[in-house]
């Protein structure tokens, strides 16, 4: 009976140490993110903290991790009902709630830092209709305006410094001082030029001096000039891509020197140069109807920036990409209003350390944080 214990404990010993069960070593060079495995993500439920002043949030339309790794999100108050806001009717109805502010600032603990803008204010001075937010290398904030085709830049605080387009006003994929639907923003931090998505009314990316707003250069889908006359068929999810994008809807920009394109409707990530040459292209989930799969990208924080992440509001996941070669290698997330689920999910930014926010538009209206381990 003494062997055959000795035996066992002999054997479970060796287990240990070949597998590396219990091992903190072990443990933490499987989650670390550096070694090349495929990221996966569990969510936080405990972020962000309750909202203060009886506020509730609209559908979220961006998200965005500045350099203080602060989280601001823009939400659009006019999707909530009367019984949503039932504290702010006239009379009240009930005791809750308020819309918040349509920007929010929450720091890493989830807690609001500020908001400001809201539609008591005179038009010109807030961005009304939210669409995407990008904080710059200089502390600005920009914010797009996708129903009245503007893009915004403010102060931390929400002033006014620059307007991109002018209210309600497009003439079209060409124009180069009109936009027409603008959804995303990328900054580049050493030229200080600001990268538009201008993709629900026009088909194109612009780019402005993010100083003066001159216009510098612009450019449609396989850096072709912008036909807003296309007719783009069926839409046969066997036969080739289309060659006008079809909603340019998110924007990002890498390390070295890539720009990636969310193409909505199209089902696509498109690659170019940051002059507009083409440079690749992935379709994914080409059966897609309704919306499209490509909503919004957002990047791993290691200096390859390995990891491609695509949020898809129509089928309600996240897609992760190997970003050289574009391959799909994982994905997470499912339709749902439990927490860890998406309905919508529009908005997504990663911190210095890789986990993920998410916002949900439609009738998502949350922001969720997703802890980034590995398998």
């Amino acid at each position: 009976m003494m062997k055959r214990r000795h035996l066992i404990s002999l054997g479970f010993l060796l287990f240990i140490l070949q597998t590396g069960c219990g091992s903190e070593a072990g443990d933490e060079s499987n989650s670390s993110p550096g070694n090349g495995s495929v990221p996966s993500f569990s969510v936080d439920p405990t972020w962000p903290l309750e909202l203060p002043n009886n506020w509730i949030l609209g559908s979220v339309t961006g998200v965005f991790v500045d350099q203080k790794e602060h989280i601001w999100i823009t939400h659009l108050p006019e999707t909530l009902t009367a019984e949503e806001t039932s504290a702010v009717q006239d009379p009240p109805i009930g005791t809750c709630c308020a819309p918040a502010p349509v920007v929010i600032e929450f720091d890493q603990a989830g807690q609001v830092i500020q908001a400001w803008g809201d539609s008591s204010q005179n038009v010109e001075d807030f961005p009304r209709n939210p669409h995407g937010i990008f904080v710059d290398h200089n502390d600005f904030v920009w914010v797009g305006s996708y129903r009245h085709h503007r893009v915004m830049k403010f102060t931390r605080s929400g002033e006014v410094v620059l307007v991109l387009g002018e209210y309600d006003q497009n003439s079209g994929s060409n124009d180069v001082s009109l936009l027409g639907g603008p959804a995303g923003i990328w900054v580049d931090p050493e030229t200080n030029e600001a990268y538009i998505a201008d993709g629900y009314r026009n088909r194109r990316v612009v780019v402005y001096d993010g100083e003066s707003g001159e216009y510098l250069r612009h450019w449609g889908a396989y850096g072709e000039i912008p036909d807003d006359n296309y007719d783009y068929g069926d839409r046969d999810p066997e036969g080739l891509p289309v060659r006008q994008f079809s909603t340019v809807h998110g924007i990002l920009g890498s390390n070295d020197g890539l720009i990636y394109v969310a193409d909505r409707r199209g089902n696509r990530i498109q690659v170019f140069q940051k002059n507009g040459d083409f440079v690749s292209e992935k379709v994914i989930a080409p059966r897609t109807l309704a919306s499209g799969s490509a909503f919004v990208f957002a990047l791993s924080p290691d200096e390859e920036q390995k990891w491609l992440y695509m949020a898809d509001g129509t089928n309600h996941k996240v897609w992760i990409l190997e970003r050289e070669t574009l391959d799909v290698l994982g994905e997470f997330g499912r339709g749902g209003r439990q927490v860890g689920q998406f309905l919508r999910p529009h908005g997504m930014s990663a911190d210095s350390e890789g986990n993920l926010y998410i916002g949900e538009a439609s009738t998502g209206r949350r922001v969720q944080k997703f802890l980034v381990t590995k398998k």
